[in-house]
């Protein structure tokens, strides 16, 4: 008797997924055209720095200098100048991030006094962005003081501790293979947390919900029949999306993938467990929609996906271990960059079968059948 009851709501559950023309895009294919386009847009990286150039010296130094940004791919110089005021509005206006202020006298101080100062005005609003503009300056400054240093003396100064960098798990230090596994995480939690916090509560606006308490069907049965069609959508569409990882921007899959979707699994169910718990306790769809959506950019931002877990405060730091998008980014990207195995990952997991059994559980005791 279970075994029928139980296939005919995973029936009407898939005949009501596939019959909503509006609702295939958005779980097939918007997920894809997010993919590709936050691969690409969402990064730290910069790659077009407009600078601009106030020069109060004029002299070959100063123009040495000067050169040493203009053949940087970085930085874009918008204009030279002798009017520091000039330089000032285009950075208030947004024409330009940075100003390189030489003041006069610079090269005759170089020869004289084997000193000179330079000014730096950068755009700080964005403080991540400031920072990576100061560091790039700072290291063409630094290679302006080392050529300076081998004219001057006529000869190569050895530098008295010597470093070899080596960069481990991403050597060409590209972004998108950082954000990439990332992305994928947030694709599969929206889906997976949207719809299943619509589901329930979608019958109750319809009234049908009134139909399915009036039958013998248990209530973890009927949980289950609301599961289990989305945890298979949400599998699937994590198997695509490492396909157009692999093929579209040669994420490195160093690690067993076998064991990301073992952890999907149980990620998929707590996320899903935790949609419908949202779902039992709304009245309508809208409602459902806000609390999952509050509880969405709470998790992705504390997730790691953008900043590092590890430079959060450690209130923020403490409140991820009910996070469960951070465990799956961690996972994710140990696995796919780092080639972590089971053992190396036996945390998460545990923490994820745990979340996964409590957030089912919510939502199988908040759903009220009544007769």
């Amino acid at each position: 008797m279970k075994r029928p009851i139980l296939f005919f709501i995973l029936q009407k559950e898939f005949k009501q997924i596939f019959r909503n023309k509006g609702m295939l895009p958005i779980m097939f294919i918007m997920p894809v055209v997010q993919l590709l386009i936050l691969s690409f847009a969402a990064t730290f990286e910069m790659k077009d720095i407009k600078i601009n150039i106030v020069d109060n010296d004029k002299t070959p130094a100063s123009r040495e200098l000067i050169s040493k940004f203009k053949g940087s791919k970085f930085y874009t110089i918008i204009n030279y100048t002798d009017a520091y005021n000039v330089a000032e509005n285009d950075l208030k206006s947004n024409k330009a991030d940075v100003i390189l202020q030489i003041p006069q006298y610079f090269e005759k101080n170089l020869i004289k006094e084997n000193a000179s100062k330079v000014k730096l005005t950068i755009n700080a609003i964005n403080g991540s962005a400031a920072g990576l503009v100061s560091a790039y300056t700072m290291s063409i400054i630094k290679e302006f003081n080392k050529a300076m240093i081998v004219e001057t003396l006529g000869m190569n100064i050895e530098m008295p501790v010597k470093t070899n960098t080596s960069y481990w798990f991403n050597p060409e230090l590209d972004y998108k293979t950082y954000m990439v596994p990332g992305i994928l995480v947030l694709l599969v939690s929206i889906i997976s947390l949207f719809l299943s916090s619509m589901n329930i509560v979608r019958e109750k606006e319809m009234g049908t919900i009134e139909q399915i308490n009036v039958t013998p069907i248990l209530k973890y049965q009927f949980v289950a029949g609301k599961l289990i069609p989305f945890w298979i959508i949400a599998m699937f569409e994590l198997a695509i999306g490492l396909t157009l990882a692999k093929l579209i921007f040669a994420l490195p899959m160093l690690g067993n993938v076998s064991i990301i979707f073992l952890f999907a699994g149980l990620y998929i169910l707590a996320l899903l467990g935790l949609g419908l718990f949202i779902s039992t306790i709304s009245d309508t769809q809208q409602q459902a929609m806000f609390i999952a959506w509050f509880l969405m950019v709470v998790f992705i931002l504390l997730s790691g996906l953008f900043t590092p877990v590890e430079s959060m405060p450690l209130w923020a730091q403490n409140l991820n271990i009910i996070n469960p998008i951070s465990y799956f980014i961690k996972v994710m990207r140990m696995v796919l960059l780092k080639g972590a195995g089971l053992k190396e990952l036996s945390t998460q997991f545990i923490a994820m079968a745990i979340y996964a059994f409590i957030s089912i559980t919510l939502a199988v005791r908040m759903y009220k059948k009544k007769s």
